[in-house]
Order: structure tokens, then C-alpha cells, then sequence
């Protein structure tokens, strides 16, 4: 039996706003609303299910994305263009910037809830030899 991940639930203060602040950066589609969900559909058919839930019950999580170099450029341009807050490691010491880890370019940054979202081009470890 294959196994797939088919969506996980990001808890939101706001399910709308989180939803279209991923999909506008990353040029993604936003599902059609299904009950107290906002879905933002990812190439692989896997679903961000975005909740709004209290803002204290959200416990920050950590959201990797693996993009091709265009859609990591144009993301890129869009945070840069928007002011909005990154760094180049997940500890947050390198403010402004990307990193060129294995041998691709990644950068973190945090969603509306204040989850830690990372873009990367390149997957942890680089890409497998043939």
C-alpha cells in the first residue's frame, strides 16, 4: 500500500488571511471553504486546511516548502517588496537574507499565526546522486 499525505490543519487567528498570505506568495490557489476550513492546495495535492482557532491555542509549528527556483525568486520578491520580516537560519541571526544551503537558496519567515514558514530550493542534504 502507498502512503501519501493528504492535508494537515494549520491553526490561524484569521483561516482567510493565512490562506491568501501562502497562496498570494507562493502563486498558489486557494480550495473552495469546506465547513470551518480554507484550503490552499499544493502541487503534490496535499492541503494546508487552514482553522481559525483562538489565538492561544495556537502553537506554532514549522511549514517547509520546496520550490523551484523561479517560484523561490518571486517569493522572495514578494517578502522583500512587503517588508516582511526574514532571515536566513531558523534561529532568526541573520535578518535581511537567504542562506545557499546544499547548494540551492532558502529562507525563513513567519505567517500571520506566527508559524515559522522556510521556502527552500534544494532539499535537506542536497539532491540524491544517481
Amino acid at each position: 500500500m502507498s502512503v501519501h499525505l493528504n492535508h494537515t490543519i494549520v491553526h490561524a487567528r484569521d483561516n482567510r488571511e493565512s490562506a491568501e498570505f501562502l497562496a498570494e506568495l507562493l502563486g498558489l490557489e486557494i480550495a473552495e471553504e469546506w465547513g470551518p476550513f480554507i484550503a490552499v492546495a499544493l502541487s503534490n495535492s496535499v492541503t494546508l486546511d487552514f482553522a481559525t482557532v483562538p489565538a492561544e491555542s495556537i502553537t506554532p509549528q514549522h511549514y517547509a516548502f520546496l520550490v523551484p527556483d523561479a517560484e523561490f525568486e518571486a517569493a522572495y520578491d514578494k517578502i522583500r517588496a512587503r517588508g516582511i520580516e526574514h532571515w536566513a537560519d531558523p534561529h532568526q541571526k541573520q535578518p535581511g537574507e537567504f542562506n545557499r544551503n546544499d547548494g540551492g537558496r532558502g529562507v525563513y519567515f513567519l505567517d500571520p499565526a506566527g508559524h515559522a514558514m522556510e521556502l527552500i530550493t534544494v532539499p535537506y542534504g542536497g539532491w540524491p546522486r544517481a
